[in-house]
């Protein structure tokens, strides 16, 4: 349970109904010395003020105290005490005061009809009195501007209530755009997680397996044919470079710098076919069409899945020979890689998985199982030129 979004509504609830309270006491306070005061007349037939109507002026003002909590309850509370109060011509015009806060509250909640029907509820009466005296009213007398006084009330409440909803439009507006923004920092940071570990899988995955071979070659040769096994050595020590090389270049572009000589692109299938084969591959590279300048993330695309489809092989196939293709064409290039090993060893992994997303996400496409004519065959159709997913 969080205590913030727990405790904040039964604070506001708290702060309300001594707000209301507070209310109450000061209409009480002010309602009585007014009248003590003799600040407003209401006709030449007031009489004095005596218990009951002090008792009319108590119980209307500390309805307030339930203007928000039970706001039509309290408004029938205040409009009845006024009409009594009026109706037994008691002095002073401040005795309405609880009704017009009432009626006001009731409209800046948004309760517009019981507003004023509570006003017309206190005005009728009120003013049919006054049209029932035997005398018309006189100049200055308070009640006379009753009617004012309570459409200013309806008014007032339905302006308030208005800027409230903006208010809370706006906040809404704001809290929104606020979480748009974190999911989409969110989202990025999750794609960024998702490239480092494919570059980190493809590139450390084809050193260390050209490692593992090269240790077992070593160790089977290096006391039959020392030689063998010391060239054995030197590929695991440019293995071990081209790994570091790797991985200077994935920081690099973490750190928005440049690579130093890394190429990991289709221009740099040479040297990994030349390490392919140091591990022991027999490797057929093949190119045909005339090569172009292929968009920097689809060269990259083209250069992983060769390199993770070769990974395979020496992990998985068994393969005595691979043949790998690149055909290059107006739409795009067809990237094959085809072995001779056992079909169907290799299973769905990580690693296929990567390729099929590499693919994908420059929009082209991947497919991958045991070749025709046994073996295991990698096809990607990558276009040439780069794409982007349209984003509503």
């Amino acid at each position: 349970m969080t205590p913030g979004r727990e405790a904040v509504p039964y604070l506001v609830r708290m702060d309300s109904r001594r707000i209301d309270a507070l209310v109450a006491a000061g209409a009480l306070v002010a309602i009585m010395a007014g009248t003590y005061a003799n600040l407003s007349w209401t006709g030449a037939d007031e009489r004095p003020l005596d218990p009951v109507g002090v008792t009319l002026i108590v119980v209307s003002s500390l309805s307030l105290a339930w203007r928000r909590a039970a706001p039509l309850a309290a408004g029938l509370v205040a409009v009845a005490c006024g009409i009594v109060y009026y109706s037994a011509h008691y002095p002073g015009v401040f005795a309405a005061e609880p009704a017009l806060a009432s009626i006001y509250t009731l409209a800046a909640l948004g309760r517009r009809k019981a507003a004023i029907w509570l006003a017309v509820a206190l005005a009728a009466p009120v003013y049919g009195l006054m049209a029932l005296a035997e005398e018309d009213p006189a100049a200055g007398n308070g009640m006379t501007l009753l009617s004012g006084w309570l459409v200013a009330m309806v008014v007032v409440g339905e302006v308030v209530r208005s800027r409230r909803a903006y208010l809370r439009a706006v906040e809404q507006r704001a809290e929104e755009a606020e979480r748009t923004r974190e999911e989409a920092l969110l989202r990025r940071a999750g794609e960024e997680r998702l490239w480092i570990a494919q570059e980190l899988h493809d590139s450390l995955t084809h050193s260390i397996s050209v490692v593992n071979v090269q240790v077992a070659v070593a160790m089977e040769l290096l006391d039959r044919d020392p030689g063998r096994a010391r060239q054995a050595l030197a590929a695991i020590k440019e293995s071990g470079h081209e790994a570091m090389n790797e991985l200077r270049s994935t920081l690099g572009v973490l750190r928005q710098s440049v690579p130093e000589g890394v190429e990991a692109g289709l221009a740099g299938l040479p040297r990994l076919v030349s390490r392919a084969e140091g591990a022991g591959l027999r490797v057929s590279y093949t190119v045909t069409g005339t090569p172009y300048a292929l968009p920097p993330e689809v060269d990259r695309a083209a250069y992983r899945i060769a390199q993770e489809a070769l990974t395979n092989v020496l992990r998985h196939a068994g393969a005595a020979s691979v043949t790998l293709a690149v055909g290059y064409d107006p739409a795009g290039i067809m990237l094959r890689v085809d072995n001779d090993g056992e079909a169907g060893t290799a299973g769905p992994g990580m690693g296929l998985i990567g390729m099929r997303e590499r693919a994908v996400a420059v929009g082209g496409s991947l497919i991958a199982g045991p070749g025709e004519e046994g073996g295991f065959s990698v096809r990607a159709e990558l276009p040439a030129s780069a794409w982007s997913p349209v984003r509503s």
